[in-house]
């Protein structure tokens, strides 16, 4: 399957959520946090297989990600721009976005605003209506369809507000996989 232009004459691409997608989120009383550090991010088992699958039918691979740790001063801008680094690397990510902001700070790119989809739709020539949004908190699942994508939920169990819908659950991307490669050739894509 190649995706690489449909009837509106962008290309497909996956949307990636980091924290719970790419990489192993921190576990505090059921809520995901961001690694504190490059050293304590992990890839979570299959996300190599799964990102490498998806790029070789031709898809666009992104990751778009809020990190209002910054703003909060919990983290600084260096130690998550090392850890996309090691990400864009070990993956073969085409482009990683980045929401620096907390809520109040009002922007469009923080997600559930579908602002750095957009950004990166634009950018790369891409049609968000042929493309998916794969996230693990509801506001990755609203942030993809506000876009117009199609949206999985990676399921990890948090306890928290859950997506009210989506066209997709599974466990982790790696299961996932599979499931958009039909998806898209379905769609004919």
């Amino acid at each position: 399957m190649a995706a690489s232009n449909n009837m509106s004459g962008g290309r497909a691409a996956v949307f990636l959520d980091r924290d719970g997608v790419l990489n192993r989120a921190v576990i505090k009383d059921g809520r995901p946090f961001p690694p504190a550090s490059a050293e304590q991010m992990e890839i979570l088992p299959g996300v190599i297989e799964a990102c490498s699958g998806l790029k070789r039918a031709g898809l666009l691979l992104f990751c778009v990600t809020n990190q209002p740790d910054v703003a909060r001063g919990l983290v600084s801008r260096p130690i998550v721009e090392e850890i996309n680094r090691q990400l864009g690397d070990v993956l073969d990510l085409d482009a990683i976005a980045v929401c620096w902001h907390d809520d109040a700070d009002q922007c469009d790119c923080r997600k559930p605003l579908p602002g750095l989809l957009h950004r990166l739709a634009a950018q790369y020539g891409v049609s968000l209506n042929s493309s998916i949004m794969v996230g693990d908190r509801w506001r990755d699942i609203e942030a993809g369809q506000r876009a117009g994508c199609t949206v999985v939920f990676i399921d990890h169990g948090y306890v928290e507000r859950r997506p009210t819908t989506a066209d997709a659950v599974f466990s982790s991307l790696a299961d996932a996989a599979p499931w958009i490669l039909n998806h898209l050739a379905r769609k004919g894509l």
